[in-house]
């Protein structure tokens, strides 16, 4: 049986580690890697795999994995300088320090507002609320938009917020986002 890591999300340092199965020094067979991979700008996808397998899918016929957009040049550029920048700038620790910075501050509020809050997860820059109820995530996800914070929900449900800013967001800009959280939180009615 082979471990496929769907690492589109999680990967390229979002969770403060290159990729999110570092966490627990897993190394799969496969590994699929996408969104951050395009810097930004670009989108493009990937998949990597042991040598074993991409001979499997390599003889005796190449032919039998094709794509309709593989190779394009200007998404492989753009690959290329988003690892390089990635791996340069150190991206997965500055995600990790400003991560624990945001979580710690999310907690603070959490303990502060016990009556909306059941917990605050993730790694990194891949950050969650989760509520008693859908509709308290609904009315902090509704006072955040007004205040100019973008956040979403998970799936189709409020009960859980996902907070996912740009790994170069400053800490002056997550103070912001604390406290128009704060600000949204004294709004709710208890």
């Amino acid at each position: 049986m082979l471990l496929i890591a769907d690492e589109v999300q999680t990967g390229l340092g979002r969770t403060g580690k290159m990729w999110g199965v570092d966490h627990w020094e897993v190394v799969p067979d496969i590994i699929t890697m996408g969104k951050s991979l395009g810097g930004g700008v670009m989108p493009v996808s990937s998949f990597g795999a042991r040598g074993e397998i991409w001979q499997v899918m390599m003889e005796p016929n190449p032919f039998i994995h094709t794509t309709t957009t593989g190779g394009n040049p200007l998404a492989c550029a753009a690959a290329i300088a988003a690892i390089t920048v990635t791996l340069e700038d150190n991206l997965p620790q500055m995600a990790a320090e400003k991560g624990f910075y945001f979580k710690a501050g999310l907690e603070r509020l959490a303990a502060q507002f016990p009556n909306f809050y059941t917990n605050i997860t993730g790694c990194g820059l891949l950050l969650a609320q989760h509520f008693h109820n859908p509709q308290i995530g609904y009315q902090v996800a509704s006072g955040l938009f007004q205040r100019g914070v973008l956040v979403a929900g998970t799936l189709t449900n409020a009960k859980t917020i996902r907070i996912e800013p740009p790994i170069y967001i400053s800490y002056e800009q997550i103070d912001t986002v604390l406290n128009r959280l704060e600000a949204t939180l004294q709004e709710i009615p208890i």
